[in-house]
């Protein structure tokens, strides 16, 4: 069956950098485009970033662009979230989210705290 577990989430200061990533199984990963979303206490699931099948094309919240960066690595089935420049209202619970076959898979979700 469809399987997302993300990892890479932590602590780290203001100004600081961490790479979450997505492993993927139980699909034919390089067909789907993936996303990551994020959810802070008290507030809605909101999109982070989306990337494309092959990799070719990526889009992001505004509050992120500039800073975070979402990749792919279709052989290993992984997908990447390299969040630069973190700042204390990026804290929240960060989702890997593919859409297979018209049905909505999420992962367990991997926590980000910005603190100092």
């Amino acid at each position: 069956q469809v399987q997302l577990v993300e990892s890479g989430g932590g602590l780290v200061q203001p100004g600081g950098s961490l790479r979450l990533s997505c492993a993927a199984s139980g699909f034919t990963f390089s067909r789907y485009a993936m996303s990551w979303y994020r959810q802070a206490p008290g507030k809605e699931r909101e999109l982070v970033a989306t990337i494309t099948s092959g990799g070719g094309s990526t889009t992001y919240a505004d509050s992120v662009k500039g800073r975070f960066t979402i990749s792919r690595d279709n052989a290993e089935k992984l997908v990447y979230l390299q969040m630069n420049s973190l700042k204390p209202e990026d804290t929240a619970v960060y989702y890997c989210k593919g859409v297979v076959r018209f049905r909505d898979y999420w992962g367990q979700g991997t926590q980000v705290t910005v603190s100092s």
